[in-house]
C-alpha cells in the first residue's frame, strides 16, 4: 500500500512540472468550508500518466527537478539525477511564490528560487522596495524555498527551506520582488493580488534577465493541485445514453465492477447508487467515493442517510473542500469500474442519474489506459490534504433540506432515446483546471460546418463562448440551446438577446434558444457540445470561467461520426421538440458584446460565480 502511495506521489510530482497556464488575469477564490477533519487514507489505485502538459504552470511541482527539459528527446522522462537544476543555467531566479497560505498572519509564506549548481549566496538579498531580507551565506543547488518562518514553511512544501534573515512580507494585494546580488538586480517578479492557498508560477514568456522595471509575470494555481496532460486512447465503441431516459446505465455500470469501483461527484443523495456500492464492497470490490463537502446552498439533507449507508456498508468515503481546498468545488460526475469509465453531466442523485428530472448526457466506454488515468486523478484528489473521512464529515456537518427526495423514476418522462453502443475512433480525457479549457477551445476552433451547444447557462466571461462566436464568423452554423430554470432564466434570456443581436448585426449563422416547457424532462442540466457531427463532448464543466479555472471537472471528447450523431439527434429533438418553447427575440442590450470587446482589449476576464450544476 505504501509502495502504491509512493508511485502516485512521484508521478503526480512529475505531472506538475511543465507548461504555462493559459492566463487571463488573477482571480481571487473564495473557497468553501468543510467541517470534517482529515484522517489517514490509503491509496486507491495504481497511478498512471506522463505528466507533461503545456496547459499547466511551469514549475508546478513539489520536487527539485527543473520544469524545463522534462523529456530525453524520445518522449521519455529521464531520471531525476539527469535533469538540470536550473532552467537557464545562468543566474538564480524566482520561479514560485506562496504569499497567502491559510495560516493566521500568513506565517510560512515563501518564495522558491531556482539556482544553478553550487551557487553561494553571499551578499544576496530579497526586497519588495520597503523591506529587505538576506539569504543565508551558504551554497545551494536546484530549487529552494526561502522563508522567514522555515519551521512552518517546511510543512507547506517539499522543497528544501532556507531561512531569510530580516523582514520580508509577500503582500496579499500585490507586490514586486527583486533578487539582488549586492546592488545589482538579478531577477524581479510581480503579481497583482494573491488568491488564498494558491501558488504563483513564473510563466514562460519572460526574458532571462528581467529588471525591476520589467519584472517577470506568472500565473496562479492551487497548491498541490494536479497538472495533468490530456489523455487520448483508441476506443472500439462506447455506450452513449441520455437522461432521464436511461437511468439503468449508471446502475448497470456499478453493478458490473469486479475489482475496483471509484465514484466521484459533486452531490450524492441516491440511495439506489449507495446500495450498489455497498453490494460491490460486499462481493470484494475495492470501493471508494469522493464528493464535495460544501456544495452551493449546503449539503442536501439526503446526503446524511447516504453517508450512513456507505460508511456502515464498509465503503471508503471521503469529502473534499475547506478553506485550504485545492479546488473551489469538486464538481465532476464519473466512475471507474474496473477498466470501464463512466462520465456524465449529472449528479449522483435521483433527479440526476436517477432519471427523475434533468436532461443529461452520459457515456460509458472501456479503456485500460483511460481508466488508469482517471483512477490517477481520483487518487490525487482522494488523498489530498483537503479531504476528510465520511464518518468525520457526517458527525460535524450541517445538512439542509433541498426539497423532495424521489424514490423511483418519474413515469411522466418517456424513454424517447434508448442507450446505444456505437463505434468510436478515439476518446480524450480532459480535466479542469488542468487542460480542459485549452483543448475545448482548440476543438471549437477546428469546426468547419456546425457546432451544437447544450448548456444550463453560459457566462459572458468564458473563452469558449468567444471561440464559438469566432466559429460563426468563419461561417460555421452555430446553435445554442440553454435552460430556463428559475435560477438562470433571466440571465440566459439576456445572453440570448445579446448574442442574437450580434448575429443580426454581423449576419452570422448563429441561433440561441431557451427550452421552457417539455414533457421530456424538467430542466436542462447537460453540458454537451457536438462539433461537425464528428466530435461529441460530454462532462461536468459548465461554460463559465469558475468551472474551467477553479473547479475540478472531468470531460470526455469522443471522436467518431456515429457517437457524435447520437448526441446530435438528441439535441435536434430537444431543439425542435413537441414542447411549448419560445424563441427569444433580439433585444437591444449589448452587455455580452461589451464584455467580450473589453476582454479582447485588456486581455483579462473576471469570473462571475454562478451556481454549480
Amino acid at each position: 500500500m505504501e509502495y502504491r502511495r509512493a508511485v502516485l506521489v512521484a508521478l503526480v510530482s512529475v505531472s506538475l512540472a511543465a507548461g504555462t497556464l493559459l492566463g487571463f488575469g488573477i482571480v481571487a477564490v473564495n473557497t468553501a468550508t468543510s467541517d470534517g477533519a482529515p484522517g489517514d487514507v490509503a491509496s486507491r489505485a495504481d497511478a498512471n500518466g506522463d505528466g507533461t502538459s503545456p496547459a499547466c504552470p511551469i514549475g508546478a511541482m513539489e520536487s527539485t527537478p527543473s520544469s524545463d527539459e522534462l523529456t530525453d528527446g524520445n518522449g521519455s522522462v529521464p531520471d531525476a539525477g539527469e535533469r538540470p537544476a536550473n532552467a537557464t543555467g545562468t543566474a538564480p531566479r524566482i520561479v514560485e511564490l506562496y504569499p497567502n497560505p491559510t495560516i493566521r498572519d500568513n506565517v510560512g509564506e515563501y518564495l522558491v528560487l531556482e539556482v544553478p549548481p553550487e551557487t553561494r549566496f553571499e551578499n544576496w538579498t530579497l526586497t519588495d522596495g520597503h523591506t529587505t531580507a538576506e539569504l543565508p551565506n551558504e551554497t545551494v543547488t536546484g530549487r529552494v524555498a526561502a522563508s522567514t518562518a522555515p519551521n512552518v514553511t517546511g510543512g507547506l512544501t517539499e522543497y528544501p527551506v532556507v531561512e531569510l534573515e530580516g523582514t520580508l512580507r509577500l503582500a496579499v494585494d500585490g507586490d514586486t520582488l527583486e533578487l539582488r546580488n549586492e546592488t545589482t538586480t538579478v531577477d524581479a517578479v510581480a503579481y497583482d493580488r494573491a488568491p488564498t492557498a494558491e501558488r504563483w508560477y513564473r510563466n514562460g514568456g519572460e526574458t532571462d534577465e528581467p529588471t525591476a522595471g520589467d519584472p517577470a509575470a506568472g500565473d496562479w494555481h492551487p497548491r498541490d493541485a494536479t497538472c495533468l496532460p490530456v489523455s487520448t486512447a483508441d476506443v472500439a465503441d462506447a455506450t452513449a445514453f441520455v437522461l432521464p431516459d436511461s437511468p439503468a446505465v449508471p446502475l448497470e455500470t456499478l453493478r458490473g465492477a469486479d475489482d475496483r469501483l471509484l465514484l466521484a461527484g459533486y452531490t450524492f443523495t441516491s440511495e439506489a447508487v449507495a446500495d450498489e456500492l455497498v453490494a460491490a464492497a460486499d462481493r470484494g470490490v475495492d470501493v471508494a467515493v469522493l464528493f464535495e463537502s460544501s456544495p452551493v446552498g449546503g449539503a442536501p439533507a439526503a446526503t446524511e442517510s447516504v453517508l450512513e449507508t456507505l460508511v456502515d456498508g464498509g465503503v471508503d468515503v471521503r469529502v473534499i473542500g475547506g478553506a485550504d481546498s485545492r479546488y473551489r468545488y469538486h464538481h465532476p460526475k464519473y466512475a471507474v469500474a474496473d477498466d470501464r469509465v463512466l462520465v456524465t453531466t449529472e449528479n449522483w442523485k435521483p433527479s440526476g442519474v436517477g432519471g427523475e428530472s434533468s436532461r443529461g448526457w452520459g457515456v460509458r466506454l472501456e479503456s485500460e489506459s483511460l481508466a488508469a488515468d482517471l483512477a490517477t486523478v481520483f487518487d490525487a484528489d482522494f488523498e489530498g490534504r483537503d479531504t476528510a473521512s465520511g464518518a468525520a464529515y457526517r458527525r460535524n456537518a450541517s445538512f439542509v433540506d433541498d426539497g423532495p427526495v424521489f424514490s423511483s423514476p418519474d413515469p411522466e418522462y418517456p424513454t424517447a432515446h434508448d442507450p446505444s453502443t456505437v463505434p468510436v475512433e478515439s476518446a480524450e480525457l480532459l480535466l479542469a483546471p488542468d487542460n480542459a479549457e485549452r483543448r475545448l477551445n482548440s476543438l471549437l476552433e477546428s469546426a468547419d460546418d456546425e457546432i451544437l451547444v447544450l448548456q444550463p447557462s453560459i457566462a459572458d466571461d468564458v473563452s469558449l463562448l468567444e471561440s464559438t462566436l469566432e466559429a460563426a464568423r468563419r461561417g460555421v452554423d452555430v446553435r445554442i440551446l440553454l435552460g430556463s430554470a428559475e435560477y438562470n432564466a433571466d440571465e440566459n434570456a439576456a445572453l440570448a438577446r445579446d448574442v442574437e443581436r450580434l448575429a443580426d448585426d454581423e449576419s452570422l449563422p448563429l441561433e440561441v434558444e431557451l427550452v421552457e416547457e417539455t414533457d421530456a424532462f424538467e430542466k436542462i442540466h447537460a453540458k454537451g457540445v457536438v462539433i461537425d457531427r464528428e466530435v461529441a463532448v460530454v462532462g461536468s464543466a459548465n461554460w463559465n470561467e469558475n468551472s474551467f479555472r477553479n473547479n475540478r471537472e472531468v470531460v470526455l471528447a469522443l471522436h467518431g461520426q456515429e457517437v457524435a450523431s447520437y448526441y446530435a439527434d438528441v439535441f435536434e429533438a430537444d431543439w425542435q421538440g413537441d414542447s411549448s418553447r419560445s424563441r427569444l427575440t433580439v433585444g437591444v442590450a449589448l452587455a455580452v458584446i461589451a464584455a467580450l470587446a473589453l476582454a479582447a482589449l485588456v486581455g483579462r476576464r473576471y469570473v462571475r460565480f454562478g451556481e454549480p450544476q
